[in-house]
Formats: C-alpha cells, sequence, structure tokens
C-alpha cells in the first residue's frame, strides 16, 4: 500500500516521471526541469532540505555520469536511479530488533506524549508472541500521564500479555527494577519498559529515561515518533538522540493525513533507522519498515512482498494451493468472494491492500475497489440472499434475480449491482495474477495517471524485482532446508 502520508508525493513524482517519458529523447534540461519537479515534490512532503538537496544533487550526478540521457529508455534508467536512492535514504535495508544472548532481551520505549507510544508497546509485544511465540512482559513506567498505567493494563489484556506496575507513587526507577526482577523470575524473553512521555523535551523527563537506561542497558531503545509532526519529528529524534544514543525509530500514524517527510528524513539526519511503522488502529497494524519497498510504494510500484507475506499469514499452504486452483480453472465463486474478504479485513483495509499491486497507487480505478468495514456485513447480507447456483455461477445474476436479492437482503439494487461489480473485478485481477500476468493488467487498472508509459515500465520493474526477491527467499529456505537434512 501506498501510505497515506505519501499519497501526494506519488502523484507528483508519478506526474514528472510520466512527463519525462514523453519526451522521447531526454535533454539536460528536459533532466534539470524533472530534477526541479522532484526537488518541489519532496519539499512539498516535508522532507528535511539538506536531504532533499543532497538527494537531488546524486541523482542527477548519477545520471549524467552514466550517460543515462544517450541511452536506451532514459525515463526508466532515471525512474531506476530515483528508486535506488529514495532506499538509500531511507536505509537501504530493515534492520531487526537487537536481541539479546541471554533472556530477557529488554527494549525501552520513549518518545513524546501523544506519540502513540503505549500502544506501539502492545503492538510490539504482540508481534512477537504471534510470530516468535514470545512470553513478553511489560512494565508500566509512566506515572505522570493521567490513566497511563490503565491504558497499558487495558492493551495487555488485549492482546493477553502481562503487565507490571506499582501504581503512580512508586519512583519510575524502582518500579522497573522490580519489573525486570519479576521478569527474571517468569522467564520472560522480552520485557517491554513504557517510559513517560512529555509534550517537549525536558531535562527532568531526560534524566529519568537516562536512569531507567543505566539501570537496565536495554538492548534495544526504540524512539516513537507521530509522522503527522512533520519535520518536528525529526528535530525530536536528534533531541532523543543525543540524550539516550536510541537504537531504532518507529515511525507511527504514516495512515494518517500527513506529508510523510519525516520517514525520508530521520535516517539520513540521525543515521538511527526506522524499525517498525504504525499504519492503522488495529494491534495488528506495525509493520517491519523496509527501504526497498517503501521506495516501491512512493514511486507507485506496489509491494507485492508484502502483500504476499500478509496473506502467508491468513493462509496455510493448503488453503492457498485450493485457492489457486480454484482461480486458475475460473471456478472462484460467492462463497470463496466472502471467503477472501474475511481473510482481506484481517489483513487490513482493502483499498491499501490492492495499492500493494504495481501501479494501483492514486488510481481512480481504486475508488471502486474501495469499502468502509462495515459494508462486509451488507456483502454477506446480499450473498446470502442469492441460491446455491447464483453464488456458484455469477452470470445467472439477472435484473430480475438482482431485484430479488435486493429484496431480500434489504440493501438497494445498485449496492447489489455495486457489489456484484466489484466480484468480477477482483476475480478478473486474481486471475491474471495467478497466471503471473500483471503487464496485462494495465487496462484494468487504467494505467498509472490514466495511462501505459513510465506506469507499465514502473510495474515491469516493480515485478522484476519482486521475482529476484522471491527467488533469493526460496534458496535461502532451500539451503536452510539442506543444513537442516545434514544435521
Amino acid at each position: 500500500m501506498t501510505p497515506m502520508a505519501f499519497e501526494g508525493l506519488t502523484e507528483r513524482l508519478q506526474k514528472a516521471m510520466t512527463n519525462l517519458r514523453r519526451k522521447g529523447k531526454i535533454s539536460e534540461s528536459d533532466l534539470r526541469a524533472t530534477m526541479r519537479e522532484i526537488r518541489l515534490a519532496l519539499l512539498e512532503a516535508d522532507v528535511n532540505f539538506a536531504v532533499v538537496k543532497d538527494f537531488v544533487k546524486t541523482v542527477r550526478e548519477r545520471a549524467l555520469g552514466a550517460k543515462v540521457l544517450e541511452g536506451l529508455n532514459p525515463a526508466q534508467q532515471i525512474v531506476k536511479i530515483v528508486d535506488e536512492e529514495l532506499t538509500k535514504t531511507m536505509g537501504e535495508k530493515a534492520v531487526p530488533l537487537n536481541k539479546s544472548p541471554k533472556i530477557p532481551t529488554v527494549i525501552m520505549m520513549a518518545g513524546l506524549q501523544g506519540a502513540g507510544k503505549t500502544t506501539t508497546v502492545g503492538k510490539l509485544a504482540l508481534k512477537l508472541k504471534n510470530e516468535q511465540n514470545a512470553r513478553p512482559l511489560m512494565i508500566a513506567a509512566d506515572v505522570y500521564r493521567p490513566a497511563a498505567i490503565e491504558q497499558l493494563q487495558q492493551v495487555g489484556q488485549q492482546i493477553d500479555v502481562p503487565v507490571f506496575q506499582l501504581g503512580t507513587d512508586v519512583d519510575p526507577v524502582e518500579i522497573v527494577r522490580q519489573g525486570m526482577a519479576q521478569a527474571q523470575e517468569n522467564h520472560n524473553d522480552y520485557v517491554f519498559i513504557d517510559t513517560a512521555g512529555r509534550l517537549q523535551i525536558d531535562e527532568q523527563l531526560m534524566n529519568e529515561l537516562a536512569n531507567i537506561k543505566d539501570l537496565v542497558h536495554p538492548d534495544e531503545i526504540l524512539l516513537v515518533i507521530d509522522a503527522m509532526t512533520g519535520q518536528n519529528a525529526v528535530n525530536t529524534a536528534e533531541g532523543f538522540n543525543d540524550k539516550l544514543d536510541v537504537t531504532g525509530v518507529v515511525l507511527t500514524k504514516l495512515d494518517g493525513d500527513t506529508r510523510g517527510g519525516a520517514a525520508l528524513s530521520i535516517r539520513a539526519v540521525t543515521g538511527k533507522p526506522i524499525k517498525f511503522v504504525g499504519q492503522g488502529e488495529k494491534m495488528t497494524d506495525l509493520d517491519v519498515f523496509h527501504p526497498d519497498r517503501m521506495a516501491d510504494r512512493i514511486l507507485g510500484m506496489g509491494d507485492m512482498l508484502t502483500l504476499i507475506e500478509k496473506a502467508q499469514q491468513q493462509y496455510d499452504e493448503k488453503q492457498a494451493e485450493e485457492m489457486n486452483l480454484k482461480i486458475q480453472e475460473n471456478t472462484f465463486d460467492f462463497n470463496d468472494f466472502i471467503d477472501q474478504l474475511d481473510q482481506v479485513d484481517k489483513m487490513g483495509n482493502m483499498e491499501d491492500i490492492m495499492k500493494m499491486i504495481p501501479g494501483m497507487a492514486n488510481n481512480p480505478a481504486m475508488k471502486n475497489l474501495n469499502m468502509d468495514p462495515k459494508d462486509i456485513a451488507h456483502i454477506r447480507a446480499i450473498v446470502y440472499s442469492m441460491t446455491k447456483a447464483e453464488k456458484a455461477d455469477p452470470d445467472l445474476l439477472n435484473p430480475s434475480r438482482r431485484r430479488r436479492i435486493a429484496a431480500g437482503s434489504g440493501r438497494p439494487i445498485h449496492e447489489v449491482n455495486r457489489m456484484i461489480k466489484q466480484f468480477n473485478q477482483t476475480k478478473k485481477m486474481m486471475n491474471q495474477m495467478s497466471k503471473g500476468n500483471f503487464s496485462g493488467m494495465e487496462g484494468l487498472m487504467g494505467g498509472a495517471n490514466g495511462g501505459g508509459g513510465i506506469g507499465g515500465k514502473m510495474q515491469q520493474m516493480a515485478m522484476k524485482r519482486m521475482v529476484r526477491q522471491t527467488k533469493k527467499k526460496k534458496q535461502k529456505r532451500l539451503a536452510k532446508a539442506m543444513r537442516r537434512r545434514k544435521r
């Protein structure tokens, strides 16, 4: 998905690249104009000025140095350079959590008040619990914010993770000391320390955090930053890093109505990696930050690897094989459609999921695929009002049958027609995806910015990268399996 924070940037960058593509042969003057558009797009997205200056300079030098303008498909080569430099700016590769050789691994969470620190503690604890079968403990060390302890306890109940707390009258350092003793006694393998925040950085806050750090020597100090604060997020990161030497950043509210410049600035300015991003309100809405995938999303090239990973979390191999067979044989019906909606609902917002497909970001066709969460209940009512034969064969749904279904489900006829249209679009798209035919989907998706050209090239580049990365992953799995056999 292209996070909402980057939609404006994605649209402007795609427009700049499309204009470049239309030139055919590209002159240095055309390149300068494109670089100017890119610079303005990045500044408008609230990217740090120094970062923008270095980025544009590097892209221009690479384009001229490699004699890209004289080669074949110069626009495509420039897109590739922009993609690679965006990735470098954000850190090149995902950086995993630090892990202690002995339990527990201690993760200290810091940040300003309102950044989403307590919720992020819960999200990360749940992620480790689900993915590593971890036994985390959360320590409530924020004794200042009203209801902070109660909030962490509610989060703990929601995700079934224990919370250690001693109320608001005990010194936070002492709370952490006793919490660590309990973690040792109970053999918890991860400890999360939810520290106090402030509306702004002050000496008292920093001294308290420094004392906690000196006590526990955390394996990880994660700074939680609200992406909606723009360049202030970078200033906050610098302030905390100067005092605590943080090990990584969690960027929250990246799905919000903001300009997203923080994600493109923090690594370059502070040298600290963004390790996770929060993109929703659900406790499962926390993702590992992959700079290369984020660069692809920003350029409207989709993110198929993340889409595949999210799908794999919801399906076992047998389910996936059965569904793939139905899609390939074109026997995907309304029963399967309901099942897919259930899985997509677990994976996240449908519009965001569909935007992971190359070429779908900022696409007019997305408007037909977007749906409110409550729409799923309406779709269920419509499908359950169909006969068994109608569910299995959508071609039977003539106007009179549709009117009967509308009456039976209590939904207006235009809603029934819209749902059937969504079903047909989904079926067509999934059928082409199962055959690996992504380039042929351009007509269905309307192309990037309503046309082919650079949008189609971006899709091809994204798919080639996905194939390479998928092959690498497969080779690693095979090598791992071979090592196990030898043992």
